[in-house]
């Protein structure tokens, strides 16, 4: 499809098995694709023929996770990146790393999931559990309990499982279907 030296076609190659290795969440194409080309790594068309060469070549899958697809670095992917690691620059590694912490950052930013208590009295704790979305705060609810350990358990299982017990929560109180947990 695309003439290009072979030293080029192996760096664009291991950039992109870099970034879907280095990224802390799994990438779609649309995101893969965006990233590079912000950053002018390499063109569209390029960008999605050495995906798909990647695929073909067993070194990355194309999966369907949670109604979206991802890509996923294989065992073969990982061995080959950690031997040729070191021919991707220091230069692009410290973009691509600051990329993350800024993409990481703003969406911290975003969607903000916080539990906390305190002490009101002997054997009196309140539990404050928070969704704030875009300093928008989508859900708030203070609980009064007994001991410590019951606040800490349900900060930690409010942490834990926000998405499912907002959702839950929404559907019972406007009489819709319930999620069940494997959904």
């Amino acid at each position: 499809m695309f003439i290009e030296n072979t030293e080029s076609l192996a760096q664009n190659k291991l950039l992109l098995l870099y970034i879907i290795d280095k990224s802390e969440n799994s990438l779609t194409n649309e995101e893969i694709t965006e990233f590079l080309l912000e950053n002018n790594y390499m063109n569209y068309f390029l960008i999605q023929q050495y995906l798909s060469e990647l695929i073909q070549s067993g070194f990355i899958e194309y999966i369907n996770k949670k109604d979206k697809k991802i890509y996923i670095l294989l065992n073969k992917g990982k061995i080959t990146l950690s031997f040729f690691e070191d021919r991707i620059s220091t230069k692009i590694k410290e973009e691509i790393s600051d990329k993350f912490i800024k993409i990481k950052e703003d969406e911290k930013i975003a969607t903000q999931v916080t539990g906390e208590y305190f002490q009101k009295g002997p054997d009196k704790y309140i539990v404050n559990l928070k969704l704030v979305e875009n300093t928008e705060t989508l859900f708030s609810l203070y609980l009064n309990v007994t001991t410590i350990k019951q606040a800490e358990k349900i900060c930690n299982t409010w942490k834990d499982n926000t998405e499912f017990i907002y959702k839950n929560l929404l559907n019972m109180l406007a009489d819709d279907k319930i999620i069940s947990v494997e959904d």
